[in-house]
């Protein structure tokens, strides 16, 4: 039967992050996606023009109609821009006892534009982050939810050290901000992996963070250990950066169908 995966984030009308690089990202991988939309933007590759989050209740009915006829068999998450957002999705996640949770605490855009509030940090660290078998923070993110600042992989250690005392799944921090390495850190029950990354020069990285972390939920979905799926996903997202797109005036979107 085939898989199913379920993004929880928000849509991206240039089609190159969000839900649309998730159902792209899912349907790569020959499994089923589906969405529950947590907020609409108006952006592009130049930057976010505008957020409409969506009401708490109406992102309630569409988890209830996903989990009770299409049960997803691993769910990404993604945009959360509130507080009563991610109480939302913690309570249905808990509700269905929702397995194979990668959360990706998307606060800043590539742009550089902010896209969680200030008063939903409490509730994601507390209530979100532990849900997720692995969470998958690039380094301001860590640095926003370690309060320190990444420099270097030896302050990668450190912050997934921190990082670990709020989660119960992985941390996989991502490397790509460094300046001399593209070198991802995932630290596991107090066990750390340094997986090598190719820098790919392709300044078009719109929806990387979305893309790595969807593909690393189709791969737990499909069986495999989250190491192996970390490593398969980052494989994926190689590929679809070599495979060299180049659209829009800003930082362009992946190709994801490179290997369709």
């Amino acid at each position: 039967m085939m898989k199913k995966v379920l993004t929880i984030a928000g849509s991206d009308c240039s089609g190159g992050a969000g839900i649309q690089a998730d159902i792209k990202t899912i349907t790569a991988h020959k499994m089923y996606a589906m969405s529950a939309i947590t907020a609409l933007t108006a952006q592009n590759t130049t930057g976010v023009f505008g957020v409409q989050e969506s009401d708490p209740e109406f992102l309630e009915k569409q988890l209830d109609c996903i989990f009770t006829d299409i049960r997803p068999d691993a769910v990404k998450i993604g945009m959360v821009s509130s507080g009563p957002i991610i109480e939302m999705i913690v309570k249905k996640l808990k509700e269905y006892q929702a397995e194979r949770i990668v959360v990706d605490p998307v606060m800043i855009s590539t742009s550089g534009s902010r896209l969680l509030c200030e008063d939903a940090m409490e509730a994601l660290v507390r209530h979100l982050l532990p849900m997720g078998t692995v969470i998958t923070p690039n380094i301001p993110e860590a640095e926003v939810i370690c309060g320190f600042q990444i420099v270097s992989e030896d302050d990668m250690m450190s912050a997934a050290e921190f990082i670990s005392g709020m989660v119960t799944g992985g941390i996989l921090i991502k490397g790509g901000h460094l300046s001399d390495t593209a070198n991802d850190l995932l630290y596991e029950r107090g066990q750390a992996v340094w997986l090598k990354g190719e820098r790919i020069d392709n300044p078009n990285t719109h929806g990387t963070g979305c893309t790595l972390s969807s593909a690393i939920a189709c791969n737990l979905a499909a069986g495999y250990k989250l190491e192996e799926s970390v490593r398969r996903a980052k494989d994926y997202l190689t590929g679809a950066l070599r495979a060299g797109l180049d659209l829009g005036s800003g930082s362009g979107p992946l190709d994801h169908t490179y290997r369709l």
